[in-house]
């Protein structure tokens, strides 16, 4: 009986890797040169700064950044916000300090130094993966505070509807969406723009 020979697929995580730009903030020293020649190899554009600069170029996808004592007073403010590349730490030696900073700068892998071909890749694919995760996370909360809100303006309209045309909250609601179908926008467009009319003017609107 002839085996089957078994093709496994290869993970998109490490399909992408040389597509990557990687940014590497660190010292140009033995581990911050190891770092960029390993990078290559797996095939990833690599770019090294050192010091640290003041915003990131545009497009960079993975970032590695050596968090060392002088740089725990530095705010990495370009590194929030729903832009940030993944950040990989790459650190000495482990104090309540340096894990504080880890923590801060939101870096989804570590790696110690000095640093080792061995489990770079892993780790880079492992943070690729925390970060697409985080970022899913984060739209789908977006999505869903946006619902709420939504909900609460049209449930605020129809009581404003209500209490100034003397109707019916059902007959309210039936009021927006018509307005909604003749406008051709949601119902929560319509809900928002009574809310804000009632606030701002006071009166119902047209």
């Amino acid at each position: 009986m002839t085996k089957r020979r078994v093709v496994r697929a290869t993970p998109p995580l490490v399909k992408e890797l040389r597509s990557l730009k990687v940014g590497i903030i660190h010292p140009d020293d033995d581990d911050g040169r190891l770092l960029a020649q390993q990078l290559q190899r797996i095939g990833c554009q690599a770019q090294a700064f050192w010091p640290p600069p003041a915003a990131l170029p545009e497009g960079i996808d993975v970032l590695f950044l050596a968090v060392q004592p002088e740089s725990t007073t530095t705010g990495f403010e370009w590194l929030k916000g729903d832009d940030a590349p993944t950040i990989i730490a790459i650190v000495t030696y482990e104090n309540p300090t340096i894990v504080e900073m880890v923590l801060r700068i939101g870096a989804q892998a570590v790696l110690p130094s000095p640093i080792r071909s061995f489990g770079l890749l892993s780790a880079l694919v492992v943070a690729r993966g925390l970060h697409g995760d985080r970022k899913n996370l984060r739209r789908r909360a977006q999505k869903l505070e946006a619902k709420l809100l939504g909900v609460r303006q049209v449930a605020d309209a129809k009581s404003i509807l209500a209490r100034t045309r003397q109707i019916t909250e059902a007959a309210a609601y039936n009021l927006i969406r018509e307005r909604a179908m003749s406008k051709r926008v949601s119902t929560e467009d319509i809900a928002a723009a009574i809310v804000n009319a009632n606030e701002i003017l006071g009166i119902d609107p047209p």
